[in-house]
C-alpha cells in the first residue's frame, strides 16, 4: 500500500495534465526523478547551500519547485507541438535526463552497475518548528512532532506524532506518506475546480475554441505543466524518503511513466483519483500473480491435495498447469487485463462507475443510497 500511495500519486499527477488537457506527457518520470535524486542528495550533504539534516518536507518542496521549473522550461519547448510530436519531444527530454543521471559520477551512479545514490536513513516527516507556545500544551500534542520513514522492520515502534499510538515502521510510514498523498490529492482536485482547471477541461475538449473566446492557452497548457511537475517530484520524493536510495532505473526510466499510464487508463483518464484506484488494481493482480509466498501458485501448490495436483488436464497434471500458466506469468496476464481494459473499459475503473451514476461518485452515490433507505 507505501508503493500505491506514492506511485498513485505520480499518476495522478500525471493525470492532471495529460488527463485534464489531452497532452500526454511521456517523460514525466523526469520530473518524478528530480524529485527523488535532489531528496537524496541534499540528504547525503552534496547539495550546496543545504545542510545534510535539513527537514525532509523542506527538502521535498525545494526538490518540487525544482522541478517545476524544469517542467515549465521542458514544456516552453515540447507546447509548440501538438500531438504525438508533442509526446515524442517530452520522451526526447527524458531520455537525455535519464543518460546524463546515469553518467554523472557527482550523483554516485555507476554507469556500468546503474548503482544509486543512498541517503541518510529515516527521513522526518512532520511539523517541526512550531511556535514555542505550543510547548504549553500537553506533551501527547507536541512531543515528538514528526515520525520517520523507511525505517527497518525490526526497529522496534514508533509514537505517531505524539497521538499516543504506537505504530510499526512499514504502519508510521503508510500514514505519513498518505498524509502528504492526500494533501496532494485534495490541492489538485482544488485546481481542476478551480477557473484554472475549467480552462484546462476546455483545452482538452476543444483547444481552438478555448483560442476563439480568448484564453491564452499556451500559458495555461505551460502552467498546467508546471503544477503536474511539481506534484510528481512530490512522489518522487516520497519514494526516495521511504527507500532512502535512488536509482537512474527506478526513477528517470520510460518505464516509470508506463506505469502512471497504465494506472490512469486503468483507473479512468480525466478522473485525477482514478489512477490511484488504477494502481491499486495493478498491485493487487500483481501480487496475486506473484512467485512470493502469498501468489495464487505457491498458495494453489500448498493448499490443493496430492491427488488433485497430480489429476490430468488434457495434456498435463494440474500441478504442471500451475507452474507453466501460473507460476511467474504476472505480467503475461496484466498485459491481458490492459488490453481488455482499453478495448472494453475505455473510460476506466472510476470513469466507467461515474458515467453509471450519472456524476461523482461523491455527488451521486448518497442519492442511490438514499433511494434504497425510502424503498
Amino acid at each position: 500500500m507505501i508503493v500505491v500511495l506514492y506511485v498513485g500519486l505520480f499518476a495522478m499527477s500525471f493525470d492532471f495534465v495529460s488527463g485534464y488537457t489531452g497532452y500526454l506527457s511521456f517523460g514525466h518520470a523526469m520530473f518524478y526523478g528530480i524529485g527523488a535524486y535532489f531528496v537524496v542528495l541534499a540528504g547525503s550533504g552534496k547539495v550546496p547551500g543545504l545542510a545534510a539534516e535539513t527537514h525532509f518536507m523542506l527538502l521535498l518542496v525545494l526538490g518540487a519547485v525544482l522541478a517545476a521549473l524544469v517542467a515549465l522550461a521542458v514544456g516552453a519547448v515540447s507546447f509548440r507541438l501538438t500531438g504525438v510530436y508533442f509526446a515524442m519531444v517530452t520522451l526526447g527530454f527524458a531520455e537525455v535526463a535519464h543518460v546524463f543521471v546515469r553518467n554523472w559520477d557527482y550523483v554516485g551512479s555507476n554507469p556500468r552497475d546503474g548503482a544509486g545514490v543512498v541517503g541518510r536513513e529515516g527521513f522526518a516527516v512532520g511539523y517541526p518548528g512550531l511556535p514555542d507556545f505550543l510547548d504549553a500544551l500537553p506533551g501527547f500534542l507536541t512531543d515528538p512532532r514528526e515520525v520517520r520513514l523507511g525505517r527497518l522492520a525490526g526497529d522496534g515502534v514508533e509514537n505517531l506524532l505524539g497521538t499516543g499510538l504506537d505504530l510499526e515502521p512499514a504502519a508510521v510510514s503508510y500514514y505519513a506518506i498518505g498524509a502528504v498523498a492526500l494533501l496532494c490529492y485534495t490541492a489538485m482536485q482544488r485546481i481542476i475546480h478551480s477557473p484554472f482547471g475549467r480552462v484546462m477541461v476546455a483545452i482538452r475538449e476543444n483547444e481552438e475554441r478555448a483560442e476563439a473566446v480568448g484564453y491564452d492557452t499556451f500559458r495555461y497548457k505551460l502552467g498546467a505543466f508546471g503544477i503536474s511537475g511539481f506534484f510528481a517530484a512530490v512522489a518522487g520524493g516520497l519514494f526516495a524518503g521511504y527507500r532512502r536510495s535512488v536509482a537512474p532505473e527506478n526513477t528517470f526510466d520510460l518505464f516509470v511513466t508506463a506505469d502512471a499510464l497504465l494506472a490512469a487508463i486503468i483507473g479512468g483518464f480525466g478522473t485525477l483519483a482514478g489512477p490511484l484506484f488504477g494502481h491499486l488494481f495493478h498491485e493487487t493482480v500483481a501480487g496475486v500473480l506473484s512467485t512470493e509466498s502469498h501468489g495464487l501458485a505457491r498458495v494453489l501448490r500448498d493448499e490443493l491435495p496430492g491427488g488433485v495436483l497430480s489429476a490430468g488436464v488434457g495434456e498435463f497434471t494440474v500441478l504442471e498447469f500451475i507452474n507453466v500458466f501460473v507460476d511467474g506469468r504476472a505480467d503475461l496476464y496484466l498485459g491481458l487485463v490492459f488490453v481488455l481494459f482499453v478495448l472494453y473499459v475505455p473510460r476506466g475503473i472510476l470513469g466507467t462507475l461515474r458515467n453509471r451514476l450519472g456524476g461523482t461518485v461523491a455527488e451521486k452515490l448518497p442519492e442511490r443510497l438514499d433511494r434504497y433507505r425510502r424503498r
